[in-house]
């Protein structure tokens, strides 16, 4: 048995000061929202405050998740505590949807008991809510593309954004038309682009959850890789799997007549791996393969 030395690690980018300021921000909006409304007397605004409070408990899961990531391993947890930041994209997926769902029955509801909406507090407050939401979804922009975890916190956020963006239409509609059933119809509208956006977001978190292969990586490019390195005949039991949202692990059999190459066969395997696959973590078992005894070489064999 031997294995690959971490090497060139993906770097990960701190998000500690995107999300301190993050749920500084949306602390801070759900207090102005929810003083508009207790002065108002608008029970929307008072349950939208409800909503934009929810999410900061969504920030602030992601980002303990994000920290927990950066724990050393420990006796007990060998892998460390990356798989966190893969539970809370899924609990930021889930929530999204949650959120849509309520969202489509309040809207339901108004088609059949039509609301007066104060319209010109509604479009004040929304207008504060395109700003600090756009802007809280811009501070993880850059590290949406290569971490699930940030990319929860993005589209849950944008999503937000995209909302207040939709109350502020249909609040000048109503104040240009009187025209009250434009309220629930743009929030089902909103809505449903939302769900489609969060459904791709529930899916690849799933997925990573049950050690899916993750979607930028091809397992069998990576085989046809393997297979082509000098003295190497054959690969089997290979496995690739997300160690968190930005870190994957492979494991995987050699078939080398020739006998163990070395450490620096490994080092060098190991190192193409994180370069070519970002595959930072490789465990490579040598085998001659002369007697073909080897139990997990069937494909169907764990």
């Amino acid at each position: 048995m031997a294995h690959g030395h971490d090497h060139d690690a993906p770097v990960l980018h701190d998000l500690t000061p995107a999300f301190r300021w993050a749920v500084a921000l949306n602390a801070g909006y759900v207090v102005i929202e929810l003083t508009a409304g207790l002065v108002t007397g608008s029970l929307a605004l008072i349950a939208d405050a409800a909503h934009n409070l929810t999410d900061v408990a969504g920030l602030l899961i992601a980002w303990g998740a994000s920290v927990l990531a950066t724990r050393a391993p420990s006796s007990r947890f060998t892998y460390g505590y990356g798989r966190a930041t893969i539970l809370a994209a899924l609990a930021n997926a889930v929530a999204i949807l949650i959120g849509v769902g309520a969202v489509l029955w309040e809207a339901a509801q108004r088609f059949s008991q039509p609301h007066d909406v104060p319209g010109g507090t509604i479009l004040a407050v929304a207008l504060v809510g395109i700003g600090i939401n756009t802007g809280t979804a811009l501070l993880f922009r850059k590290s949406r593309h290569g971490d699930l975890n940030a990319e929860g916190a993005f589209l849950h956020m944008a999503a937000d954004a995209a909302v207040s963006v939709a109350v502020v239409v249909a609040a000048i509609g109503i104040l240009l038309t009187g025209w009250a059933w434009l309220d629930p119809v743009v929030a089902i509208l909103v809505s449903l682009l939302i769900a489609w956006t969060a459904f791709g977001l529930l899916r690849a978190s799933l997925g990573l959850s049950f050690d899916s292969v993750p979607s930028s990586v091809d397992r069998s490019k990576v085989a046809a890789w393997l297979e082509e390195q000098a003295g190497v005949v054959e690969v089997h039991d290979l496995h690739i799997w997300p160690l968190s949202t930005t870190k994957t692990a492979l494991t995987a059999h050699l078939v080398m007549p020739d006998g163990h190459p070395g450490d620096g066969f490994l080092d060098h395997v190991a190192d193409e791996l994180a370069h070519e696959f970002a595959i930072a973590h490789v465990t490579l078992q040598i085998e001659l393969g002369d007697l073909d005894q080897c139990r997990l070489r069937p494909e169907s064999v764990i």
